[in-house]
């Protein structure tokens, strides 16, 4: 009765167009290679990788920007080390999640609010939309602010409001445009996921380069860049334990793990894709966020940072670095292919959340997918093409915060526990040594996670109700503030 449910609950209806002789084909291929040398095995894997690229493009947006300019041009080299160790646990959850949904072919929806509780999936679901949304706004922020950046330096009027909203608007609509045509490809079909994940893997590809140029022009201190990944140097303060806990708890967002399943099932993978997740996890999502990441902060190490200094850059946007590039080069190359970089970053991250929200509205309200139901839930996020001018209503990022950062460690712990539940994944549970070594990182993940959530809760819900409530007890005709005992 179990197993029934959990077919009719498994795949998605552009997983069945695949041909189902050509996935027998892939299986066979996939089995073969488990007998390869390592090299040839790499070789394979690299021609079928895909669900793991959704999830980098996600991860490497607005926040992921402004966290390596930060890190980067307040301490140089210093936090090389925090990214890779952030993205190393977040792809152990991601891999404990793949586990299940390989194992069993089920939708992770359905399995979570059976095996877990449908509270906990119903949440799980409204915290990766409502992720999506909000931080949807700063992703059109950054794409907002590189396009005009661009625009000035072909001679669009810097002092005026009004060109810079036309053009913002204008850029806007335009990556909106691009952004529906190909995550309207992805629920069409399998020739449709195969031009999206073409479009990620360049779109990534692009930032990439963008941020190579900029290292090979300004140089690298290899002794410092040594240094950096294998020291984990802590800078002293208060704010730079803040930043670093907040950083490794935080590389994956809720609306990542809701996407990762789903993504992974519209590619009709099962049980013998397993090896082939790892490697996709490994060098799609793990390989390209440390690049880029790391491309960014070397680049405002050279530029940017200030060793007498020695304060948190928190005032720093991704466009001032690419203008102060501009200054130490002495030309606007660099300035043009940092912003391109940038504005690149954004696309990704803003394609990705229109394809969670296409999958968990249907999941939410238990609709059967269609390419029209899919396609509408696509567009729940477009509000936030008004961040290319205007920031979020303080109220949304707040409530934002409040729901998706608390989910973050209770989706973990849900990957935990599916994954060792016997019951549900049979042997693939594991067992031994290697069982209990990927439980012990889980469990550190989850224990970051937690730490994370309840630091950045704080800073973006606890101390912004206070601040306004100061304010509100300051405002002539409200209530006198009250004295001190």
């Amino acid at each position: 009765m179990v197993q029934n449910e959990k077919r009719k609950a498994g795949g998605l209806p552009m997983a069945t167009k695949w041909d189902p002789e050509k996935l027998q084909r892939e299986e066979a291929f996939l089995k073969d290679l488990e007998t390869k040398p390592l090299v040839e095995r790499i070789r394979g894997y690299a021609k079928l990788t895909g669900p793991a690229w959704l999830q980098s493009a996600m991860t490497l947006g607005a926040g992921s920007a402004v966290a390596s300019v930060v890190a980067g041009a307040s301490f140089g080299y210093q936090l090389l080390w925090v990214q890779p160790v952030a993205m190393f646990l977040g792809i152990i959850m991601m891999g404990a999640l793949g586990n299940v949904v390989l194992s069993t072919g089920e939708r992770p929806y359905g399995a979570v609010a059976r095996e877990i509780h449908p509270a906990v999936a119903f949440l799980w679901a409204l915290g990766s939309i409502v992720a999506s949304v909000i931080w949807h706004f700063p992703q059109y922020g950054l794409a907002g602010a590189g396009i005009w950046d661009l625009a000035m330096l072909a001679g669009a009027p810097a002092d005026s409001k009004t060109a810079q909203y036309l053009v913002k608007f204008a850029g806007g609509a335009a990556i909106l445009t691009m952004s529906i045509i190909v995550t309207w490809n992805y629920g069409s079909g399998t020739r449709g996921i195969k031009i999206y994940e073409t479009f990620l893997r360049w779109v990534i590809r692009l930032v990439i380069l963008a941020f190579l140029f900029v290292v090979i022009k300004t140089g690298v201190n290899w002794g410092a860049l040594f240094d950096g990944f294998f020291g984990f140097h802590i800078p002293p303060g208060e704010n730079t334990v803040t930043l670093i806990l907040g950083a490794i708890g935080a590389a994956v967002g809720i609306n990542m793990t809701f996407l990762y399943g789903y993504s992974m099932l519209a590619k009709g993978w099962g049980k013998h894709h397993k090896s082939l997740s790892r490697y996709d996890l490994f060098s799609s999502m793990f390989l390209p966020f440390v690049i880029v990441t790391s491309l960014v902060i070397i680049a405002m190490a050279n530029t940017v940072y200030d060793p007498a200094a020695g304060v948190l850059r928190t005032d720093l946007k991704p466009v001032d670095a690419a203008r102060s590039l501009e200054t130490l080069l002495g030309s606007s190359l660099g300035r043009i292919i940092l912003d391109l970089g940038f504005v690149g970053m954004a696309c990704g991250a803003i394609s990705t959340h229109m394809v969670v929200c296409g999958f968990t509205g249907c999941e939410m309200l238990k609709l059967e997918y269609t390419p029209k139901r899919y396609r509408m839930f696509t567009l729940i996020p477009a509000i936030g093409i008004l961040g290319v001018a205007f920031p979020s209503p303080l109220w949304m990022p707040i409530a934002a915060s409040a729901i998706a950062l608390t989910m973050l460690p209770i989706a973990y712990l849900t990957f935990f526990v599916m994954n060792n539940k016997k019951s549900y994944i049979g042997e693939a549970a594991g067992q031994g040594w290697k069982r209990a070594a990927f439980n012990l990182v889980m469990v550190v993940a989850i224990l970051f996670a937690t730490i994370s959530s309840a630091i950045k809760i704080k800073k973006s819900v606890l101390d912004p109700i206070r601040q306004r409530l100061e304010k509100k007890d300051r405002t002539p005709g409200g209530p006198p503030p009250s004295k001190p005992m």
